[in-house]
């Protein structure tokens, strides 16, 4: 299988910064290395809770911050040197406010040596984005298909989109999540979608990378993510806490996850049931804290 991006090792450890140092912060480690790849055809779903390093590890890949360690290859080619073919579509757009649609059009085609004007105006009457309109009059949105459109109209190869549908209405988010199934149905353009919403991801994500506290935790299909765990719940029962992953004691019993191969050492009474993703990454942050000494695991 063909990989549009492949990242080795990649680490970023704060706690060497000069700043850092002088104000001798421990534990600033936000990115342990890293690794996964995309496939080329195909969505991968980047996620984890909030901090987890997910935006850390996408300003890497561009080089945007620095690594201390580890490699990236996009197109088979170290770095994001052909720039040319991949697409960012940020949960904001980094446009002057009074600019027109038409305006931001005019501003970055000449950047784009494949830049297709017909296909840019194409995009504006598909997505109801009307060129005379200023980026501050446009919906969230509106603002995150304006950076899809763009996208298109330079023949990206490859989309990395940050958080595109934090705060989005279920419509807008909906809206979304078809135009990026619409772009890998060619087979030769992928997608890294940064979120942590779940329910985006179930409904389009082919592969699911997911990161908890600057460590990648799972990376592979979706599928294989979901078949892997399934939620427990029962009463007062005793239950083997070491079994069960971000195990949650509450008043009429517990919650946890567990691995689907061990589920056959539970007892008879305990509730096996199919595991959201949501839950999953709920219950394996809650685990990795609990063995990072932050969370005992019991409590609400």
């Amino acid at each position: 299988m063909t990989n549009l991006i492949e990242i080795q090792g990649l680490t970023k450890d704060y706690s060497l910064t000069a700043s850092n140092r002088k104000k001798k912060i421990k534990d600033a480690f936000v990115v342990d290395n890293v690794s996964f790849d995309v496939p080329k055809g195909y969505i991968m779903g980047f996620i984890g809770p909030n901090g987890a390093g997910k935006t850390t590890v996408i300003k890497l890949m561009l080089q945007i911050k620095k690594a201390d360690k580890g490699r990236v290859r996009i197109f088979n080619e170290e770095g994001t040197h052909n720039n040319e073919h991949i697409g960012v579509v940020l949960d904001t757009p980094h446009f002057p406010v009074a600019w027109t649609v038409k305006q931001v059009e005019k501003a970055l085609s000449p950047f784009y040596k494949e830049w297709d004007k017909a296909r840019f105006a194409a995009c504006l009457a598909k997505f109801d984005l009307d060129p005379k309109k200023t980026v501050h009059e446009l919906s969230r949105g509106m603002q995150v298909k304006l950076q899809i459109a763009i996208a298109l109209s330079h023949n990206a190869r490859l989309l990395i989109l940050d958080e595109p549908t934090s705060g989005l209405d279920p419509v807008a988010r909906d809206e979304i999540c078809e135009l990026l199934q619409e772009f890998v149905e060619d087979g030769e353009r992928s997608v890294l979608f940064s979120t942590h919403i779940t329910s985006d991801l179930e409904k389009v994500a082919d592969y699911i990378t997911m990161i908890l506290d600057g460590r990648i935790h799972f990376s592979g299909s979706k599928e294989s993510l979901m078949e892997k765990y399934a939620r427990v719940a029962g009463g007062t029962e005793e239950v083997p806490p070491a079994l069960i992953l971000g195990y949650r004691k509450h008043r009429s019993g517990f919650e946890g996850l567990v691995e689907k191969a061990h589920a056959n050492r539970l007892p008879a009474t305990v509730l096996t049931e199919a595991a959201s993703l949501e839950e999953i990454i709920v219950f394996l942050n809650r685990e990795a804290k609990r063995e990072g000494g932050e969370d005992n695991g019991k409590g609400n």
